[in-house]
Order: structure tokens, then C-alpha cells, then sequence
């Protein structure tokens, strides 16, 4: 069995079709979805979905392209939620978008700060920001409730980094992709026991999938390049992964 760590089960291309979404999932052994949130105005919906199926587990979060938003509001209502949520995501820094480093960086401490406040995980989104991100982790004490760096895209030395912090590196699609060389290195030198798995559905869809949304169902696709690279048979990759986010997020 799989848990899908980061997937957009509210976007319309899932949400619209979530029926047959979940039944695909379920016939390929995807028994969890963590739901993240990136907007305030889409918790709501991510909220419903988790309290009509346990299957569902939410996340709300404020993105770092929406920082700017980050608000006391936002972040009061941020707080109500938290009660419901399994972690705080996805959050973090992206340098590649338009929007204020000051403006990420102070959205990025608040949620940390809530999450530890909360004792919940977190789902950390970064792009070329690691350096900046690291330091932040540290400075707000984040490996207290630790978490999941989502569709990691760094080197297997800030992956370590990441470990060192308490956080499990979580593989994408992007390992399965004929070029790909930065994932299959990080996934050859990371552990297994700091690994975790995701679609981030409808994007990254892996291969031999590409040029359709991505789906819960196609997370063993990702499972099976990572059982590749590691040498280890498919179960292992299932059976520790699962645990490990199991683990992560406190479930049964």
C-alpha cells in the first residue's frame, strides 16, 4: 500500500471526476492523500473533502507565491484550522516567482511558527531558495515537528541537510523522467528510511503517463523507478515509505 504525501485532490481536473480518482487510486494500492492547500480561499474546500472521507488528510497552507496575502486574518484563520489538519503545507520560499523575498520569508516564519505551536508537521515547497530555507529551519526550531520537503529538488547534500533537521525528502514524478539525474542521485544516496512519496497531482505526472494530468493511481510509477535505483524489490519501497509518512503525520 502507498501514501500519496502531496496531492491536489481540489483541483477541477481531480476534484471534477474525484469518484473515479479515488477508485483508480484505491486499484493501484494509494490508501492516503495529503491534500495541501496554497491559497486561503481554497481551505474550505480542502477541509470538506478531508471530512467526507478519511481517506482524505488536509493540509492548509499559504504558498510562497501567495506570501504577500500572509496576513494576521489569514493567519487567525490558519490557527481554527489547525485542529483539523495532519500538517501545515505547503509553505516555504520560491525565488523563481515575483513576489518579495522579505514578504516569503515573514509568510514562512508565521506558518513555522504556527505549525510548532500546533506540534504538526509541515509541507515545505522550495526553489531555489535552499540556502535562505535551511537557515530559517534552523533559526525557528523546525525540526521539532519536522516534516516533508515536497517534490525535492535539490542535491543529495542539502538533502541531508534537510534529513539532519528532521525532514524526509519526498520523490515526485520527475525520477522517472528519461533525463533525469539530480532525483535518481538523490534517491540513490538518501535512504530509504527518509523517503517518502507523491504525485503533487495533476502536475509531474511520471512516466509512461506524461501528457495527462497526474493521478494518485500513477504514484506506484514513481515507486517502482525509486525500487529501480535502490535495488530493493518494489514491497520494500512500499512498505517504508508508507511507515515513514505514517510516522510523519501521526496516523493509525
Amino acid at each position: 500500500m502507498f501514501i500519496d504525501t502531496h496531492c491536489h485532490l481540489d483541483d477541477p481536473s481531480l476534484r471534477n471526476r474525484l469518484g473515479n480518482v479515488l477508485a483508480a487510486a484505491a486499484a493501484a494500492g494509494v490508501e492516503r492523500f495529503v491534500v495541501p492547500g496554497v491559497a486561503p480561499e481554497g481551505w474550505d474546500d480542502i477541509m470538506t473533502l478531508a471530512a467526507g472521507d478519511s481517506r482524505i488528510l488536509a493540509s492548509p497552507g499559504i504558498h510562497p507565491m501567495h506570501a504577500e496575502r500572509c496576513s494576521d486574518g489569514e493567519l487567525h484563520q490558519l490557527e481554527t484550522l489547525a485542529c483539523k489538519a495532519v500538517a501545515i503545507g505547503e509553505i516555504g520560499l520560491d525565488y523563481t516567482y515575483d513576489v518579495s523575498r522579505d514578504a516569503q520569508q515573514r509568510a514562512f516564519r508565521a506558518q513555522l511558527r504556527l505549525a510548532i505551536r500546533h506540534g504538526l508537521p509541515v509541507l515545505i515547497h522550495c526553489r531555489r531558495a535552499f540556502q535562505d530555507l535551511l537557515r530559517i529551519l534552523r533559526e525557528e526550531g523546525a525540526g521539532r515537528v519536522g516534516g516533508v520537503m515536497h517534490a525535492f529538488s535539490g542535491s543529495p547534500e542539502i538533502a541531508a541537510e534537510c534529513i539532519g533537521l528532521g525532514f524526509l525528502i519526498s520523490i515526485a514524478g520527475t525520477v522517472t523522467y528519461g533525463n533525469a539525474v539530480r532525483p535518481v542521485e538523490v534517491v540513490r544516496r538518501t535512504p530509504l528510511d527518509h523517503l517518502v512519496l507523491e504525485t503533487d497531482a495533476p502536475d509531474m505526472t511520471p512516466e509512461p503517463h506524461r501528457g495527462r494530468p497526474n493521478e494518485p493511481a500513477f504514484l506506484p510509477e514513481t515507486a517502482r523507478r525509486v525500487a529501480e535505483i535502490k535495488g530493493v524489490p518494489l514491497g520494500e519501497v512500499a512498505a517504508v515509505t508508507t511507515a515513514n509518512a505514517r510516522k510523519v503525520f501521526k496516523l493509525q
